[in-house]
C-alpha cells in the first residue's frame, strides 16, 4: 500500500512561518501609531524566526517552499519598517527605498539562484568561493552581529520617533543604539549588493551550461 503524500504545507516549522506573516501583519497595523504593541509583535515575529529552523531539523521538515517563506517573510519584515520609517522621517525616504530595493532584489536572485542550483538552503556557500560570504554564512556569530545590529538601527530609529529612551550621558539609549549601529547597517546593504553580484555569476553559469547542452543537442 502506498504511503500517504506529505502535506508539506503542514509542516512544523511552515506554521510556525505562517505565525510570523500573522503577527508581522498585526505589527505593521500598529506601526505608525502604538509602538509598543507594534515592537512586541515584531519581536515575537523575531524570535520565532529562530524557532522554526530548529523545528525543520528536530522534525526533519526541511522543505524549499519554507525556506522560500522565511526568507520572504525576513524581506517583508524590514521593508514594512522602513515604509514605516519614510513615513517618519521623509527627508531620508531616498535611503530607505534604496535599502528595501537592495534587500530585496539581491536576496531574491541569490535565493532564486540557489534554488536553480539544486541547493537546499539559501544559506549553502561553496568554500571554494567568495571568501566574504564564506566568513558571512559559516561563522554564526559574524551572521548574528550583522543581522541583529541591522535590525537594531532600524528599530532604534523608528523608537526614537516616540521616545528618546533612558538617558545615558545626556543622550537617549535609542540614539546612542542609532550611532552605533549605522555601520552595520550599511555593511548589511554591501554585503546585499554581494549577493546579488554571487547571485548574477551563477545565474550566468547556469545559462552557459543550458546554451551549450541546447547546441549539443542540434
Amino acid at each position: 500500500m502506498d504511503k500517504p503524500k506529505e502535506n508539506i504545507f503542514l509542516f512544523v516549522p511552515n506554521l510556525i512561518g505562517y505565525s510570523r506573516v500573522i503577527l508581522l501583519i498585526a505589527s505593521f497595523y500598529f506601526m505608525p501609531t502604538n509602538y509598543i504593541i507594534s515592537c512586541w509583535l515584531y519581536v515575537i515575529s523575531g524570535l520565532l524566526d529562530a524557532i522554526d529552523g530548529h523545528a525543520a531539523r528536530i522534525f526533519d521538515q526541511s522543505t524549499k517552499f519554507g525556506a522560500m517563506l522565511d526568507q520572504l517573510t525576513d524581506r517583508c519584515s524590514t521593508t514594512g519598517l522602513c515604509v514605516t520609517l519614510s513615513y517618519f522621517y521623509p527627508e531620508y525616504m531616498f535611503l530607505f527605498q534604496l535599502s528595501s530595493a537592495i534587500d530585496i532584489s539581491c536576496h531574491w536572485i541569490y535565493l532564486h539562484s540557489s534554488m536553480l542550483q539544486g541547493k537546499t538552503s539559501h544559506k549553502f556557500v561553496d568554500l571554494s568561493g567568495n571568501p566574504i560570504m564564506r566568513l558571512y554564512y559559516t561563522n554564526k556569530l559574524v551572521l548574528f552581529s550583522m543581522c541583529a545590529g541591522n535590525e537594531a538601527f532600524y528599530a532604534s530609529l523608528y523608537l526614537m520617533h516616540f521616545t528618546p529612551g533612558p538617558i545615558v550621558a545626556g543622550v537617549g539609549l535609542f540614539k546612542l543604539v542609532c550611532m552605533a549601529t549605522a555601520p552595520v547597517a550599511v555593511v548589511k546593504s554591501c554585503i546585499s549588493l554581494l549577493h546579488g553580484y554571487v547571485a548574477c555569476q551563477n545565474l550566468a553559469i547556469i545559462d552557459v551550461e543550458e546554451r551549450s547542452k541546447a547546441k549539443k543537442k542540434e
